[in-house]
């Protein structure tokens, strides 16, 4: 049973204790393990424990901050994969946590919130209205109800205070960024909260949601591959929809068949490529809370609040890359590199160096068809993360413009989370399909 709370703790100087609690209490882990270490402890036993221990506490902070803290710890979820599998377990498991679970708002807090966003009369809108919530978002719960007109709907409410405490929470988070990273390699935490940040005040009105929702939901009518529940109702702080029955991928990740995880893999990646095009949007949200697999196969998508504007589909300059790296043609690929600013200024890189960094993450693209596990992510984030590799110096060089952070956020997010469905998939078609730029000569 979920443990009721009051209300987001909003005192910054409460939430910022907490979140330097993290750091802190790892660091002391560390030295009270080393002590034993050095009385003849088992060391990977100690190992072990201390890094359960502080998955736990990770998940425990983050999860009762909610707001940017929350948000943040289900965006590293995602990378779960990268990690080695000797200290996977235990964040994998209390980062899962965190897409689907946090303490729930008391009934009475949310009564209020819908008084103000629906009216006092609210209630007249609902044949019944559950009021213990189903699930967790970062900055918001969701209770299922019977709409008026017999419909089974998900209403998003948001956290009283959750605005405040969402840019309370990537401040102090950013200031944390160099300890985050230590606990999920492979992840540029800066950048990924530097995001975060620039989308804070979208997410926070529901009615910006709505509108990505219903456009997502009018692209996708009909698809015999996906389905976009369509919104019945929306205010600033809280969305109804229709209700979506069907397995979350954290499910099928654990207990799916080969055949569901391939089929999930392919469409989540169908769906983050095709969608510029379709709808001229990209869902920037990806983590497997928010994809879902439905008995007939179709692949379920929620929670718009993320949604990059894409309305002339991806820059074409991405399939250029991809196409130049395919053929190996080094040379040219380094030149449009320098032509559209990933190479920092002042900084110089050859066609050699560029050549080394990428191969290791050009083989989804070698072959009809790719097999992404954990294994493959985790020695594709080592060499990348290597402080005394030539990869690591390369990567110092390189640059990644404002415009591109979302979609290469997202793309590697879609590539985690195939990673952890261990599937295969026709990547190379679907690029083909609906990546500009690339077959264009």
């Amino acid at each position: 049973m979920m443990v009721g709370v009051s209300d987001i703790p909003r005192r910054s100087s409460s939430r910022t204790a907490k979140l330097a609690s993290i750091p802190l209490g790892i660091a002391g882990r560390a030295a009270v393990g080393f002590g034993r270490r050095m009385a003849g402890g088992d060391r990977n036993e100690i190992d072990a424990e201390m890094a359960a221990r502080a998955a736990e506490q990770m998940f425990t902070v983050l999860g009762e901050l909610k707001g940017g803290a929350m948000k943040f710890g289900q965006a590293l979820s995602v990378m779960e994969a990268a990690v080695p599998e000797e200290f996977a377990e235990p964040y994998r498991e209390a980062l899962t946590k965190l897409q689907s679970e946090a303490p729930p708002l008391p009934a009475k807090a949310v009564h209020h919130v819908l008084d103000q966003q629906l009216g006092t009369r609210w209630r007249e809108r609902f044949a019944s209205f559950d009021d213990v919530p189903t699930a967790s978002a970062s900055i918001g719960q969701v209770h299922r109800a019977v709409w008026s007109d017999g419909r089974d709907v998900a209403v998003k409410v948001q956290y009283p205070g959750a605005d405040e405490a969402l840019r309370a929470d990537l401040r102090t988070l950013s200031r944390f960024a160099g300890l985050f990273a230590t606990v999920m390699p492979g992840t540029d935490v800066r950048a990924l909260l530097d995001e975060l940040t620039a989308r804070t005040e979208e997410e926070l009105d529901y009615r910006i949601e709505a509108d990505n929702q219903r456009a997502f939901a009018a692209a996708f009518h009909g698809d015999p591959d996906f389905i976009i529940p369509h919104v019945v109702a929306s205010s600033p702080k809280v969305v109804v929809t229709e209700w979506l029955s069907a397995t979350p991928l954290s499910v099928i990740i654990n207990e799916g068949t080969r055949e569901q995880r391939n089929r999930a893999g392919a469409l989540l990646a169908e769906f983050h490529f095709s969608s510029p095009a379709r709808v001229g949007m990209l869902h920037s949200d990806p983590h497997p809370g928010n994809f879902m697999l439905l008995d007939d196969g179709r692949l379920g998508v929620i929670d718009f609040g993320a949604a990059a504007a894409m309305p002339d589909g991806f820059p074409p300059e991405l399939g250029r890359m991809v196409r130049l790296a395919l053929d190996e043609r080094f040379d040219e690929l380094t030149q449009l590199l320098y032509d559209h600013k990933f190479v920092l200024p002042g900084k110089k890189v050859t066609d050699q160096e560029i050549a080394d960094y990428l191969r290791p993450f050009t083989d989804p693209i070698h072959g009809e068809s790719f097999h992404f596990t954990r294994t493959w992510l985790q020695r594709v984030a080592g060499v990348a993360t290597d402080l005394s590799g030539p990869q690591f110096r390369t990567a110092r060089t390189l640059n990644l413009p404002p415009e591109y952070v979302s979609v290469f956020r997202v793309l590697l997010g879609s590539v985690g989370i195939c990673a952890q469905l261990d599937a295969y998939a026709p990547y190379m078609r679907i690029l083909t399909e609906w990546l500009p730029g690339l077959t264009d000569e």
